[in-house]
């Protein structure tokens, strides 16, 4: 650590922002932005990320973007950069007053603001960026990067038009955060982003302060009462997640009743309610939250004791991302799954959504009609934004559309729009094996005989040469292990004969998880593929 530059960022890190260490890996990412070169980092929430454009936007010279998707994390970001010596941040969102946004607006024209707070949806206009080429951001940030991913759990649509809006800003640096994401993840994020060489640095995975244990349930009815039972005998904070907004409200009573200082929250719920629950939960008024997903992405509350889920969640990315909220203040933590076998049937209906083929046909044929902007097609068929937004980027993966940040147009070659439909269909059909394919991992994880966190951190790519001592099959007993197949280490790439070509993700005792290119993730037998063609390993 001689680079005089790191000694800057040290320097301005603890003037401005009063923090007197930092990572490693906070300093090799602020390194690569002061050179101009673009970062995607990995990280685990709570292990500063922030930090990693907060203080190299004061060494850089101009402004920095910071794009987030969620209303209440970018008034957390700029509460607490108000509250240090940092310059002046601001935000621009729906949920303020258009005279309060106009103001922001007019700061950042004035150069008054280093850090402004975008959602992704405001870039999709025109003015919004135009604004930000007069200004020339040295910085742009995406925050929550998988959500640019069809492989992340939480894909949102008008992250892909990002791209466009790096481009049109010349290209400042751009710096890529998450706290979750598997290899073809962060692949995603750096293709969809279009990140030029981009130096990809992902911290660890492991943490090891966290027991984890999954509880099989025999019927509903049980299941029910097992989570109610563990999570009032166990002291809080805590969380509880749940599969649906009713269950919340259902769980959130029921432990009331049995003396918890508990509240639902899920995003049904008026905004106020909301900022309530949360509020209660970080200043201790409440000891337990029951949520959905929707409670957690900002929150920083160090000492969760326990995160339950009441249902299995989708992905292991989710779920990785939700049990991070436990233990960051490096205590021990308790993170328990209450699975049955029947959540895997239903998150595979869930996946299997049906694709509107009327609504595909209006925006084939009104982009082929003339180029237009996505707004401008929600205005024009009978479909909502978010839909159109959906369907432009399948149309596009699937060859028939082209778009760019004025707008979109037909491909010349493309087949019209009726025959659109089809190749449309087929890249569906991709994109639900591969989200199946994520919940048959998930499926995995709960039904391994190996160690849970070799398996948890095999799929993010890390290894664990030993079991982990700290998870339930660990307490059990693990059974004998058969030798590592050497000839299919992880991240190699191999063929097979039916699925095509993918890549090796890990090994867990008998099994072979790979990632195929066209039907995601499958879990292979050695045995079966052992001195066969099956699986072949290729030259990469």
């Amino acid at each position: 650590m001689n680079d005089p530059a790191h000694g800057d960022l040290a320097a301005t890190a603890e003037e401005v922002f009063g923090w007197t260490e930092l990572r490693d890996e906070q300093l090799v990412a602020m390194r690569h932005l002061l050179d101009g070169r673009d970062v995607l980092v990995v990280m685990p929430t709570g292990a500063g990320k922030s930090a990693i454009y907060q203080v190299p936007a004061i060494l850089l010279d101009g402004p920095t973007v910071v794009v987030s998707p969620l209303i209440a994390l970018q008034h957390d970001q700029v509460a607490g950069l108000r509250a240090s010596e940092a310059p002046p941040a601001a935000a621009v969102n729906s949920a303020q007053s258009a005279e309060t946004n106009e103001q922001a607006w007019e700061a950042f024209a004035r150069d008054e603001t280093e850090y402004l707070f975008l959602a992704p949806e405001q870039l999709a206009n025109p003015e919004t960026v135009e604004r930000l080429r007069e200004r020339k951001p040295s910085l742009f940030v995406v925050d929550e990067a998988h959500c640019v991913s069809s492989w992340g759990h939480d894909f949102r649509p008008d992250y892909l038009r990002l791209r466009h809006v790096v481009t049109s800003l010349d290209h400042p640096p751009v710096l890529a955060l998450t706290a979750t994401a598997s290899g073809p993840v962060r692949d995603d994020i750096a293709e969809h982003l279009g990140l030029r060489d981009p130096a990809v640095l992902v911290a660890g995975f492991d943490r090891p302060n966290l027991h984890l244990t999954v509880r099989q349930g025999t019927d509903e009815d049980d299941r029910r009462r097992s989570v109610l039972d563990w999570v009032t005998s166990h002291p809080g904070p805590g969380l509880l997640y749940a599969a649906t907004r009713k269950d919340t409200e259902r769980y959130a009573a029921d432990l009331v009743e049995r003396g918890v200082r508990a509240g639902a929250f899920h995003a049904g719920m008026k905004a106020a309610d909301r900022r309530r629950v949360q509020d209660g939960f970080m200043n201790g008024d409440l000891d337990v939250v029951a949520a959905t997903s929707a409670f957690g992405m900002g929150i920083d509350k160090p000492d969760v004791r326990f995160v339950v889920h009441a249902a299995t969640p989708g992905s292991l990315d989710a779920y990785y991302q939700e049990i991070g909220r436990a233990g960051r203040d490096g205590d021990p933590a308790e993170i328990v799954l209450f699975h049955r076998p029947e959540d895997q049937g239903l998150h595979r209906f869930l996946t299997g959504r049906r694709l509107d083929e009327d609504c595909v046909r209006e925006v084939a044929a009104a982009v082929r009609e003339a180029p237009t902007t996505v707004a401008d097609l929600a205005r024009r068929v009978d479909c909502s934004r978010r839909k159109v937004t959906g369907l432009v980027n399948l149309l596009e993966s699937a060859g028939v559309l082209r778009t760019s940040l004025n707008g979109v147009r037909y491909v010349h070659d493309a087949p019209p729009p009726d025959e659109a439909l089809a190749a449309a269909q087929a890249q569906a059909e991709r994109q639900t094996k591969r989200e199946r394919s994520r919940v048959e991992v998930m499926h995995g994880y709960t039904g391994t005989r190996g160690c849970r966190r070799r398996f948890l951190l095999g799929y993010f790519g890390e290894r664990l040469d030993e079991p982990c001592g700290h998870c339930d099959t660990c307490d059990d007993g693990l059974p004998p292990e058969e030798g590592r197949d050497s000839e299919f280490p992880p991240n190699s790439p191999v063929r097979h004969e039916q699925w095509g070509r993918g890549t090796v993700v890990q090994h867990e005792d008998d099994k072979l998880m790979v990632l195929f290119d066209e039907v995601g993730y499958k879990t292979l037998s050695l045995e079966a593929i052992r001195g066969t063609s099956l699986l072949t390993a290729v030259s990469s």
